[in-house]
């Protein structure tokens, strides 16, 4: 490796610190301005709200946000380089721009992007279920669901229903499991309500109808109570859309497919989440592109013209992620698609851009 890529190399990632660190500072300020009333009515300790909320709350921000850090660290420190005629010097002793791209550019957003992937996958998660616990505990109101006309696929010869569903008092109305076998109903239990039994570990049914089929013979079997169990509880009757973020990877595609046999919805935020954690580290390589195509050509406008083209396209892009998405979990687009169409769209530009940067 060259003094030049070292010294390149260096700029990169350290302008990319100082913007992060920057940006915590005012996160913090900002977060602790809206959360401090909360904090202070519900009596949070203070070791907690540093331990277990900002000590995580710091890592989840920054990586939500890394595709608009490292564009403008790049924007920055390649403007810094341009004004002051250094990258027409580099140019000049016979390094071209390519070389100057993939060499020290790339071998930067490559430890940025093993950074991310890392994190995205397996830091984050864990870092964001100490997160949300104590914002469940501190500042968010339990999540109450009262859900209509509920269908869910147990395993796959079983199907249950309920009219209503209430995680309060996990109390269910109108209960209906059926276990088909060779498209012929085997076994049908009705209930007029479910609840659950912490203490017992069981479900209560009241008024309830069994009625067992093997082949020809009927075993019907009806009362007003019966306490017994499934294999089902109280939080697969839950949305816990905000909790996929907990998740790791491996976590989550097991969850994933513990859903779709179920015939669970909300299905697709999930595979979002999964497709998002890979898609938003490879971005790094784009907007990495796009920061030195855009910051090594001079402007009258100097750096600041610079860094406010920057967040606009990385503003741009974060936008056009959250609306692609929405896509996948309201309409039909493919989960995977929806994720990357914005790095596709993107990485056409980043190529034009680079195409007819000055060399």
């Amino acid at each position: 490796m060259k003094k030049l890529d070292a010294y390149i190399i260096k700029k990169f990632l350290g302008t990319v610190l100082f913007t992060v660190l920057l940006f915590i500072m005012i996160a913090v300020v900002i977060d602790l301005s809206e959360r401090i009333d909360d904090f202070i009515e519900k009596g949070a300790p203070f070791n907690l709200i540093v331990n277990n909320y900002y000590a995580n709350f710091i890592p989840h921000i920054v990586f939500l946000l890394s595709p608009l850090f490292i564009c403008i660290a790049v924007i920055f420190f390649t403007s810094k380089l341009a004004s002051r005629s250094e990258i027409i010097a580099i140019l000049a002793s016979g390094v071209s721009f390519y070389r100057l791209l993939f060499v020290p550019y790339f071998i930067s957003a490559a430890i940025l992007v093993g950074i991310q992937w890392y994190a995205n996958h397996y830091w984050i998660p864990n870092a964001n279920k100490e997160r949300l616990e104590f914002e469940s505990q501190y500042i968010r109101k339990r999540y109450v669901s009262r859900d209509r006309n509920i269908h869910i696929q147990i395993d796959p010869k079983t199907f249950i229903y309920m009219e209503t569903y209430n995680n309060r008092d996990s109390i269910g109305r109108n209960f209906t499991l059926e276990r088909i076998v060779n498209r012929q109903l085997e076994y049908k239990l009705t209930a007029g309500k479910i609840q659950w039994d912490g203490e017992k570990g069981k479900w209560k049914l009241s008024d309830y109808y069994d009625r067992s089929i093997d082949g020809l013979k009927e075993k019907i079997t009806e009362g007003e109570k019966l306490d017994t169990t499934f294999n089902f509880l109280p939080s697969d009757f839950e949305r816990k859309i905000r909790y996929k973020e907990a998740m790791t990877t491996p976590e989550l595609t097991a969850f994933i497919n513990k859903e779709i046999s179920k015939g669970a919805p909300f299905v697709e935020f999930y595979e979002v989440e999964k497709h998002r954690r890979n898609a938003v580290p490879f971005a790094t390589f784009i907007l990495t592109i796009i920061g030195l195509s855009i910051a090594s050509r001079r402007s009258r406008g100097g750096t600041g013209f610079h860094i406010f083209a920057g967040i606009a396209l990385c503003a741009a892009f974060i936008i056009f992620m959250q609306f692609s998405t929405t896509f996948a979990t309201k309409g039909n687009l493919s989960p995977l698609l929806s994720v990357w169409i914005p790095n596709i769209i993107f990485a056409i530009l980043s190529i034009y851009l680079l195409l007819t940067a000055p060399k």
